[in-house]
């Protein structure tokens, strides 16, 4: 069956229920930020600074598990905006315990900042809550990278 873009984007967008947390993340070389949101786009917890290591990978499962108990959700989609190449490892470790991560455009962020505050400034933490909200919205693409002995 073929889909227009109006069609998947509302796919995307039905993929989110009550029960979804979506986790806006910005990438960055050493130090990430994730803030957390329901479906409604209402900002859960406070965010969590993270590194790109497997100790750091690990709080951020903490964060997102005990955010997931107290509001009682039960399903995770992660949004990454994806930078060089330092998304691989948060995706790879995320895709082994079962969590799907979703690529959002640069473009998009870079356009999008200025929606809540009317501000064109940029920062991570602010970034991290454009991607969480893009995620809501539909506006992402899911990864395709090669697995197997193609990767």
């Amino acid at each position: 069956m073929k889909h227009n873009q109006s069609s998947k984007q509302n796919q995307r967008i039905m993929r989110i229920s009550e029960t979804t947390l979506v986790i806006g993340t910005d990438i960055a070389k050493r130090n990430h930020v994730a803030r957390a949101f329901n479906y409604r786009g209402i900002e859960l917890g406070k965010r969590c600074l993270f590194t790109n290591d497997d100790n750091g990978l690990n709080n951020l499962i903490a964060w997102a598990s005990s955010l997931q108990k107290e509001h009682g959700m039960n399903d995770i989609i992660m949004g990454v905006e994806p930078t060089g190449h330092y998304w691989f490892p948060l995706y790879h470790f995320m895709k082994c315990r079962g969590i799907e991560v979703v690529l959002i455009n640069p473009h998009h962020v870079n356009k999008s900042k200025e929606l809540d505050d009317n501000s064109p400034t940029k920062n991570d933490v602010k970034d991290a809550k454009v991607i969480g909200k893009l995620v809501i919205d539909g506006r992402y693409t899911k990864p395709q990278l090669p697995e197997g002995v193609y990767a």
